[in-house]
This record gives C-alpha cells, structure tokens and sequence, in this order.
C-alpha cells in the first residue's frame, strides 16, 4: 500500500559547514520539504580585524532568501515565544552549538532530530570527529538521532558508516562527513514523512564522550606511543592544529609518520634522535620513533621538515617539550 507523503514545515539550527551541507541539501529536496526559519548562532568577531562574521549556515540561508533568527540564548522567554510562534512540524537540528531544553524538543508534533557525526552511543559530545582519530578508530559515520534532554542520549533513527583512512586528518574526515551527512538526514526524513521510521535506543553502557577540544588537548605528549602522537596529529589537523615546544618557541605539527627503522633503545621521549632532509626530523616517543614531516615554526608559515631544516639548525638530542599549563 503506498503512504501518502506529508508536507514538513522544518526549522532549521545549526552554525559551521557541517551544518551547511544539510540546510543546503533540505532546501535542495524534491520531497515534501519547507524550511520556514534558519537559526544559527549570533555573528562573532573573526580574524586579525576582528570583524563580525557570519556563520556559514546563515550565509546559505541568505543566498537562499530564507528568515534567519540568531539568539544569544535560545531558552530565553522571548526566545522561546519566537520558536513557538513559527509552528513547526520538525527541529533538524546540526551542529548548532546550543543545548536545547525539553520544552523546545517538545513543539513540534515530530520533535527534533540531530545529525551527528558519530556512530552512536559511541562519541557523544562536541568534538566525535577528531576523538574517533585520536582514538585510532578505522570507522566512523553519521547518526540521525531523535533528540532528547540528554548529551546525544536519544533514540537512533538512522546510522551511515564511513571508514576512516590512516591518511585522514581532522579535517579530511569532516569533508568526507559532510558528503553523508544530507544523504542520511533526507532519508530519514522520508522515512518520517512517511510514518516508516523505527527508532532504536541506544545502549548507553557503550557510550563514549568527545570533550570541546581545548588547546592544551592539542599538545604533543611525547610520551606516548608513536601510533598516538601521529593520530594526536592527524586529529587536530587543521584546527586547532598539534604542537609542540622548541627552544621555548610553539611549533605546529601537520604531517608525521611513525619510523620502525630506527633503533629505539634508551631513548628519552621527546629528544631528535635524526635529521634528514629527504626524510624528515626523527623524534623519540615511548616505544618509537614519529618523524615529523611537515610543519609550521613559531613566527612563520607552513613548511616541509627539510625546508625547516635548511634554515634552522636542529641539533641531535635536542627536546621537544610538553609544558604543563600554558
């Protein structure tokens, strides 16, 4: 028997291009779709001028000529009186950076449901993304999940998986996310335009948490094993970008790769134990050796370890350090 599609009148939130891709992907639907009002967070001082800018979600809700709402608080009385008075059918809801109360989750007749970046109840959080390659994950994927009071606690409604490759940083995993994320979020709003939805609980004794990244989460701990020290890299490429300390100087890390051809015995985690200029600087880390292929001394730009190299003198047995507080 065919089901009579519904039309949906959907409120969008969400802020980074995370978000985009979605409100794109809804406004560019052939279903039964109608986004009635954008909200997205305020516009924030940017760059060197520290200029006002404007999210990219509300820079697409513009191009596409649709209201845009951005409250500092969105559990505000008058905040509150806005998103009841827009009468909704469904909250889609993709990074938007605010927690929702129970009484906002409840107005529409469908709820709200969230695209996230993990396969959950694994990652929880704000940062699933960059954990998952911390972590040394080989997959990853995009969760449609019924929203409730809870951090990402609510019902599955819809998972797609996506392998993480060994190359992949942070930022290439994003990308890579954002081509499934409004595949999935289509889908699953077909399958509740259409009643065919069935939601599954998450079992929460597999949960896991991906904290704000902080800057000091960015920082080497040379300490550990040459697998993490690379993830840790790859993790937090591009943003906020791994680093370390040199001569008391801030040196980012982009690109590493772990080195087996070098002896590992007796090493001090941190200490250079090898410069080449075609294969890199060569650092101790517990158990290994991580060479250090491409990076960004304090003060100047981007730059491969062999163009460092030319104009730094790096002397063998020279530490990386990792300071406690900066």
């Amino acid at each position: 028997m065919k089901v009579e599609k519904r039309e949906l009148k959907v409120v969008f939130m969400g802020t980074p291009e995370f978000a985009r891709v979605c409100l794109d992907a809804l406004v560019g639907a052939t279903m039964l779709i109608k986004v009635a009002t954008v909200i997205t967070q305020p516009d924030r001082p940017s760059g060197r001028g520290k200029k006002l800018q404007s999210s990219p979600v509300k820079n697409c809700a513009m191009q596409h000529g649709l209201p845009v709402f951005q409250p500092e608080k969105i559990k505000s009385k008058d905040s509150i009186a806005i998103l009841e008075s827009l009468g909704a059918d469904i909250f889609v809801v993709a990074a938007y950076g605010q927690l929702l109360s129970q009484k906002i989750l409840s107005m529409p007749r469908f709820g709200a449901i969230n695209v996230h970046a993990s396969i959950l109840p694994k990652y929880r959080g704000a940062s699933p993304i960059q954990q998952a390659i911390v972590d040394g994950e080989t997959s990853t994927g995009i969760t449609i999940m019924q929203m409730d009071k809870g951090m990402d606690t609510g019902d599955i409604l819809l998972k797609h998986i996506v392998d993480i490759d060994q190359e992949d940083t942070g930022g290439l995993l994003h990308d890579k996310l954002c081509q499934v994320a409004p595949i999935a979020l289509l889908e699953a709003i077909d399958l509740i335009a259409t009643d065919s939805i069935v939601p599954i609980k998450q079992d929460s004794e597999l949960a896991s948490y991906a904290p704000l990244i902080t800057k000091q989460m960015a920082q080497i701990e040379w300490n550990k094993s040459p697998k993490d020290v690379v993830n840790q890299i790859r993790a937090y490429n591009p943003s906020p970008g791994a680093y370390t300390w040199l001569d008391d100087k801030q040196v980012k890390i982009w690109r590493a790769v772990t080195d087996e051809t070098l002896d590992t015995n007796n090493r001090i985690s941190g200490k250079i134990v090898g410069t080449c200029p075609k294969n890199g600087i060569s650092v101790a880390a517990n158990g290994g050796i991580v060479r250090i292929i491409e990076l960004t001394p304090s003060g100047g730009k981007k730059m491969s370890a062999s163009e460092f190299m030319r104009g730094h003198k790096i002397e063998i047995g020279t530490k990386l350090e990792y300071k406690q507080t900066i």
